[in-house]
């Protein structure tokens, strides 16, 4: 065959026409993949979202200090005054990949603008990692599938972006790559190249859950793999020491990293792991000690398995007697818990999945996914297939636990992708071999003709998600602004005054002042305001962030006394609207753009405060005691002039009325010379400008630490 051409040869290796086409492919994920990665950067070059700023701050620690510092390393301008330890509470192999990668490849680049582009280039490499790693499992084409289909997922392309220094793109090629190496090693004829396999796929799954906690998720379809290898794998001489191999080795790994030996061993992760492999250990020992009846014998002790682990689970639920996950890890696997933690909720990445958003995720996707389970089930029972039943069985298996656990957080849906692309490949992989499965002379000239259209309806159907349905497809959904250049706000604009509030902040205030913030921007103050915040993205006290949510909500007399009881010096508020373009002399807007405006339901859920105070019956709106009684609501310099009706604009009413949007006017209340407890000292330009259009306002409060409060 043309494929099968000889190009040149290299000592014993032939280069073949076919190899030069999968490099043509591979070439072609990866560009996909990092072109589409890297349109933010059209707004701005900067870092996105929250999380990254930190990471960039701990490796530029490393870089400036070395890695033994980075382990002693109390950051002093995180939870103040507590203090955050960095090694046992961050994802450390996320900064020292980061910092060892940027000492062989910076060439002297600066070091923001390197963590700026990490991302895009190990989440385009992920591309090449996922093709192996299917390649593995259902042969050269699934994994070429696999590697066009990964580059163009809409949920993993979402989740690393240009400026995503965060778990994701690391942690997802680290878990793949972890993947692949466990079922490269099991399937390799060659003991000791097993055992190298197996050995990395243990360090690497250390390296994985180090970068990034969610990937705790795959060890879950790992130990269920290993619970069936008994019953489908017929070489257990062989699983018996490899398994264990590879158990072992994560155990041992795990120790060295403080905050995954912690989490994990005991945790869901670890369960999930050694569990499964004493089962398998002891299954085999069962079977072999059974004369006859030997599949009976190991599914009887699996149900004594089953029942035995739902009992302590369930008495552990009261006792407590064994560690348990998070509250995020076990919603995940409970979606009964989603609402039942305010500060859990209160994230959007935390938001549960629709099902639009499953079908705008992965399209055509699932008719292939689908498409695949049942030719596999077709296929292995009129015995037609060339994939192994061990690399089938976690096909599955991973396609069913990747689909549920990604049903609870819409983060997640990485993983329902990820189980998606590979059943879509054997899919299409298996759909292509039954047009072609006939080879008979007679039946040639149909199967020419079959071909072309067969294809061609392939291609329509795969590139219909990239430009269908409109202003959704990928190209779309990544072109989005930095975070910190739209505040995170509802508004796909890109302005500076998230980066000049936190100039200022860092020119113009003391070295040791502290700044009160709600958390989602305590990263952003540390690391580019350079001042101590007291809480950050990281959420580790949830005392702390539901005190600040009290202040917030308290009057200005009690919520001065609280600053001054945390030691603040300033307090930040963020507010995100709109200027109305009324033709009018005055200035009307509207807020509810995604600032601290469009939070506050939250602060008095996670305060748990009865919202029907704050709130009026749309959930949103703010009533008068709000505006007029709380410290947030005087901090927000608009003031509410009356609602309208946003389809008839001459339907008006000086109070609030369901179904009416409410209008406001600038209304500074805390001045920069006044006497009450806060001075307003920094206005963003977004606020002091007048543009129609949306607005972005930060605002900053100097803590009045000569005022009286009124008695």
């Amino acid at each position: 065959m043309l494929a099968n051409t000889k190009l040149v040869s290299v000592g014993s290796f032939d280069f073949r026409l076919n190899h030069l086409l999968i490099i043509g492919i591979l070439v072609l994920s990866f560009t996909i993949s990092f072109l589409l990665r890297i349109q933010p950067a059209e707004f701005g070059f900067e870092l996105n979202e929250f999380d990254p700023f930190f990471n960039y701050r701990a490796t530029q620690y490393i870089v400036d200090n070395g890695i033994p510092a980075y382990f002693e390393w109390n950051d002093s301008l995180s939870w103040y005054p507590h203090g955050r330890d960095v090694s046992s509470t961050s994802q450390v192999m996320l900064h020292l990949t980061a910092a060892t990668t940027y000492w062989i490849f910076g060439g002297g680049t600066d070091l923001y603008d390197f963590t700026i582009l990490f991302p895009v280039i190990f989440a385009s490499l992920s591309a090449i990692v996922i093709f192996a790693l299917v390649r593995v499992i259902g042969g050269t084409t699934a994994g070429l599938f696999s590697a066009l289909l990964f580059s163009i997922s809409i949920p993993i392309l979402i989740r690393s972006p240009i400026g995503w220094f965060k778990s994701e793109p690391l942690g997802l090629f680290f878990g793949l790559l972890t993947l692949y190496l466990l079922l490269s090693g099991i399937s390799s004829q060659n003991k000791k190249i097993a055992f190298l396999k197996l050995v990395g796929a243990g360090i690497f799954t250390v390296f994985s859950i180090s970068s990034w906690g969610g990937n705790q998720f795959f060890i879950i379809p790992i130990g269920i793999f290993f619970i069936s290898l008994p019953f489908i794998r017929t070489d257990h001489k062989f699983i018996i020491w490899a398994i264990p191999l590879y158990t072992i080795t994560t155990i041992l790994v795990s120790l060295t990293l403080e905050r995954v030996s912690s989490n994990f061993i005991f945790g869901l992760g670890g369960i999930s792991l050694i569990i499964p492999t004493l089962f398998l250990i002891s299954c085999i020992f069962i079977q072999h000690k059974s004369s006859k009846n030997k599949t009976r014998n190991g599914l009887l002790f699996l149900l004594v398995l089953l029942i035995t682990a739902s009992i302590l689970f369930m008495i552990n639920s009261d006792s407590q007697f064994l560690p348990t996950a998070s509250h995020r890890y076990l919603n995940a696997l409970n979606p009964f818990l989603t609402t039942t933690d305010p500060l859990v909720d209160s994230v959007s990445e935390h938001a549960t999945t629709t099902i639009q958003q499953s079908f705008l995720f992965h399209s055509v996707l699932m008719i292939f996914s689908g498409l695949g389970i049942w030719l596999i089930i077709k296929n292995i029972q009129t015995k037609n297939f060339s994939i192994k039943n061990d690399m089938l069985s976690f096909s599955l298996i991973m396609g069913l636990v990747g689909v549920y656990v990604a049903s609870t957080f819409v983060r997640l849906e990485v993983f329902a992708s990820i189980s998606v692309i590979i059943l879509a490949s054997l899919g299409l992989t298996v759909l292509t071999k039954e047009v072609f499965a006939n080879k008979s002379t007679s039946k040639k000239l149909f199967n020419k003709l079959l071909s072309f259209p067969f294809f061609a309806g392939i291609i329509i159907l795969l590139m219909l998600p990239m430009v269908y349905p409109v202003g959704s497809e990928p190209s779309s959904i990544t072109h989005m602004p930095p975070t910190i250049l739209n505040g995170g706000s509802a508004y796909g604009v890109a302005t500076n005054d998230w980066l000049d509030a936190l100039d200022w902040i860092k020119n113009n205030t003391p070295k040791d002042a502290v700044v009160a913030a709600w958390w989602d921007y305590g990263y952003w103050i540390s690391t580019m305001g350079e001042r101590a915040s007291l809480a950050d993205n990281s959420t580790l006290i949830d005392s702390i962030i539901k005190n600040i949510a009290r202040i917030f909500l308290d009057n200005p007399n009690n919520a001065w006394n609280s600053l001054n009881e945390t030691q603040a010096d300033y307090v930040l508020i963020f507010v995100a609207g709109e200027k109305l373009n009324l033709n009018t002399p005055d200035s009307f807007y509207t807020l509810l753009g995604g600032g601290d405006e469009s939070k506050k339901q939250w602060f008095m859920r996670i305060a748990g405060y009865d919202t029907s105070k704050y709130l009026h019956s749309d959930g949103s709106s703010g009533t008068d005691y709000f505006w007029n009684e709380t410290l947030l609501g005087k901090m927000i310099p608009f003031n509410v002039l009356g609602y309208v009706n946003p389809n008839n604009l001459n339907q008006q009413s000086p109070t609030f009325v369901p179904g009416m949007v409410a209008i406001y006017e600038k209304d500074i209340k805390f001045t920069s010379d006044g006497d009450g407890p806060l001075r307003l000292v920094y206005a963003s330009p977004g606020f002091t400008e007048e543009k129609i259009g949306p607005l972005i306002g930060v605002f900053i409060y100097e803590v009045n630490k000569d005022y009286k409060p009124l008695s």
